[in-house]
């Protein structure tokens, strides 16, 4: 299979370098994400496409950076068609409307095709996407080479749900993988048993904070994430109470009055 990276052009703190896509060429060419609608994104996936047609997009999920560019990519090529796994409450955002996705679908991508898998828990739509071939996988926000995921509790985010997805992957056994930020990863059992140790380490030091008498996220932050800067703290907030969220549903921590605390 043939795959033509087309960077999203959306830097920022977020983001970091920016957005990964992924152009598929051949009989169906088709684009993996949409990234935020830069001019400098079409034009450059302009130039990978030349006089072809944009036969369809693969969103792996409904968050701004990986599905804001559709409306842009619709107005640019308007024969393309949109696929996602449906997101009701976030889809409606956006003027396109994409045909729905199913876990397990297989879709004709290039001159091959690739098998969706459903991923949730950095979002509830999140989807992979792997072609059996060649064993790669277009990984979208599971995991980034050299740093860590977010789970957005307060925005559909499961840290449960991101563990059994991280697990599903790893039973997958991928030859690599092409995540939507980041270089390229070409040993991933070694990263996702990172990541699922990364997971165990850090609920561990959230449930020693708890031991401490800390009880609310933000002190928890304060003391798991010594000397983060101030702009990444929100988002160590959503992934300290996805992590209470968890450890809520397997009844080993309790919230009463809006503090969390050890159940026993």
């Amino acid at each position: 299979m043939n795959i033509i990276l087309v960077p999203g052009c959306n830097t920022n703190s977020y983001t970091g370098a920016g957005n990964n896509t992924y152009l598929i060429p051949g009989l169906t060419p088709t684009l993996l994400d949409a990234a935020t609608g830069e001019a400098a994104h079409l034009t450059t996936l302009a130039g990978a496409l030349a006089s072809v047609r944009l036969a369809h997009v693969l969103v792996t999920h409904a968050h701004p950076d990986h599905a804001d560019g559709c409306d842009a990519i619709a107005a640019r090529w308007p024969d393309t068609a949109f696929r996602k796994m449906p997101w009701p409450e976030r889809d409606r955002l956006h003027a396109v409307e994409c045909l729905p996705i199913a876990d397990g679908d297989l879709i004709a991508a290039g001159d091959g095709q690739l098998r969706a898998i459903h991923t949730p828990g950095h979002a509830p739509d999140h989807l992979c996407f792997l072609d059996e071939t060649s064993g790669t996988l277009f990984s979208a926000d599971l995991v980034v080479l050299g740093g860590s995921v977010v789970i957005p509790a307060s925005r559909g985010g499961s840290l449960s749900q991101y563990l059994a997805s991280l697990r599903r992957v790893l039973a997958l056994a991928p030859a690599r993988m092409l995540p939507a930020h980041g270089a390229a990863i070409e040993n991933p059992t070694a990263v996702l048993d990172r990541y699922l140790d990364h997971r165990q380490r850090r609920e561990d030091e959230i449930v020693a904070a708890l031991g401490a008498g800390d009880r609310r996220p933000d002190a928890i932050v304060d003391r798991v994430y010594e000397g983060l800067e101030t702009g990444l703290k929100r988002l160590a907030h959503e992934n300290v109470v996805a992590h209470l969220v968890k450890l809520l549903d397997e009844g080993l921590v309790r919230l009463d009055d809006e503090e969390w605390k050890l159940d026993g």
